[in-house]
């Protein structure tokens, strides 16, 4: 069961939002508020898994919230402004959901948060030596073997990691920071792109100024990587 928080200013979305969470039955709304500033004041005193958190707020702005917390609980942005969304995701946000949300767009959110809350439970994993052929990885109570070659991309959050491969439409999720993977595919075709992605230059198939695309699926370059990248593809860089 994931204890959450919603908070947002406007009473109506608040309540929208409470009737979603009702539905969702892994979810338990432990407090809901319409102030952030209260709302920082119940999670010092609930165990809060997941917070639901709009963006524009008087007085204290969902990311500022975020960022004046110690202990850094999952979360989920509801908004009606894209324009945070880079920012959100750097703060290793679950998603980021534009209101108003389908319902069926906020259960597949509060799915992937449950799939992130459940591998706290999963041991670390275990892998072979850098520039190997292949990794063993601790995946559903089992050690898997993954070949680098079909390794397309990594997506990280916090102390865990999703490989994606060629070979499958299910990820292989694991414990692992991005910085220990990073090391074990140092000498392979493999670049990082983001705090949270790292990706195979074989599985590139279109690159723009802020991101590159694997097949249908668009992933974002943050700047602190643009220039590597644009060097690896012998160029300065997607302008476009």
């Amino acid at each position: 069961m994931l204890k959450c928080i919603a908070i947002d200013d406007e009473k109506l979305s608040l309540d929208l939002l409470e009737d979603n969470i009702s539905k969702v039955p892994f979810l338990q709304l432990v407090a809901k508020s319409r102030n952030p500033v209260e709302a920082l004041q119940i999670m010092q005193k609930e165990e809060i898994h997941l917070v639901f958190l709009d963006i524009q707020m008087p007085g204290l702005t969902g990311l500022q919230f975020i960022k004046s917390l110690a202990k850094m609980p999952m979360v989920i942005f509801i908004t009606a402004y894209e324009n945070y969304a880079v920012e959100g995701f750097e703060l290793d946000a679950v998603d980021y959901l534009l209101k108003p949300v389908p319902f069926d767009r906020f259960l597949r959110a509060c799915n992937k948060a449950m799939q992130q809350f459940q591998l706290l439970q999963q041991p670390q994993a275990t892998t072979a030596p850098a520039n190997s052929e292949y990794l063993f990885v601790s995946s559903d109570y089992s050690l898997l073997k993954v070949v680098v070659s079909e390794i397309m991309w990594v997506e990280g959050f916090k102390d865990y990691i999703k490989i994606h491969i060629r070979s499958s439409t299910r990820p292989v999720i694991t414990r692992m920071t991005m910085k220990a993977i990073e090391e074990k595919l140092a000498g392979s075709k493999f670049i990082r792109i983001h705090k949270s992605y790292i990706v195979s230059m074989t599985a590139i198939n279109a690159v723009r100024k802020n991101s590159i695309f694997i097949g249908n699926m668009e992933l974002p370059v943050s700047d602190n990587y643009r220039e590597s990248l644009g060097s690896l593809i012998g160029a300065d860089g997607p302008n476009q």
